[in-house]
């Protein structure tokens, strides 16, 4: 049996100025490849059909390396204004889907084209149990043992997800939390396109976020899940040279464990 169409949004329009180079950031070389290539075949790896690609900074460089990748759309993000204002982009291709969907909503997986440790497997487990569950959201999560710098996942006396907060939005007692956010997403298609319109740059940098948008629909009554199922080795972060080069030790098999990470 033919599994449901599945579509992907993969951020991929940021310069990255702390790797500290001109190229951008999903093009920096890992382990021989660009970075981007590696959440491509976690995609890939889940049977993800259509992948809207978000591109920015110098975009002819991302779209020439990507071009034999057949599953790929481009979307063009002129102006940098967030993670949220990127899948912004991708309304109109994302309206013309649910259109031939027959109008029927489907899973839009989010996430980030500089997540070289992304596993296939987490992808696929993620995109099962939403099938399994179909809800407004599903954030994939991870428990680590230093959350320093990450969104804490908040929830409710019953455990239900009640959102997410920023560390230094953070009171004393949720920065004790160390369920945080990875930006691994499943929204419906269509609840993906109405709370789109509802996200505000309400903040310092003037910027919409994509991360406002399971709050935005628990207050619609919506169905919002967090589900802390990504691997160990997907808590690695690549930011700098100097955590690049902790990826690749990790993929290598040089680096044996995460010290800052819940086994």
């Amino acid at each position: 049996m033919n599994q449901p169409f599945v579509a992907a949004i993969v951020l991929a329009a940021g310069k990255g100025t702390r790797m500290r180079s001109e190229l951008p950031k999903v093009l920096t070389p890992c382990c021989g490849r660009p970075m981007i290539a590696y959440p491509l075949d976690a995609l890939r790896f889940a049977g993800v059909e259509k992948v809207l690609t978000v591109v920015g900074y110098r975009a002819e460089e991302v779209q020439k390396a990507l071009a034999e990748r057949t599953e790929i759309e481009f979307v063009l993000q002129t102006e940098q204004r967030g993670t949220g204002h990127a899948v912004r982009m991708c309304v109109p291709k994302l309206r013309q889907l649910i259109e031939e969907n027959g109008g029927e909503t489907f899973p839009v997986i989010i996430i980030a084209g500089d997540s070289p440790l992304m596993q296939g497997t987490t992808i696929d487990a993620i995109l099962e149990d939403w099938r399994n569950s179909p809800c407004a959201c599903l954030l994939g999560t991870i428990v680590v043992e230093n959350p320093h710098g990450l969104g804490r996942i908040l929830r409710d006396e019953n455990g239900n997800f009640k959102g997410i907060v920023e560390e230094k939005d953070a009171d004393e007692t949720q920065r004790l939390i160390r369920e945080v956010n990875q930006s691994y997403y499943v929204f419906s298609a269509v609840d993906l396109l109405g709370v789109l319109e509802l996200l505000t740059p309400n903040n310092a940098q003037g910027e919409y976020y994509i991360t406002d948008a399971p709050a935005l629909l628990l207050s619609q009554n919506k169905t919002v899940r967090a589900l802390p199922i990504l691997q160990p080795i997907e808590a690695v972060s690549v930011n700098t040279p100097e955590e690049l080069k902790i990826a690749e030790e990790m993929m290598t098999g040089e680096k044996k464990t995460i010290r800052d990470t819940q086994p």
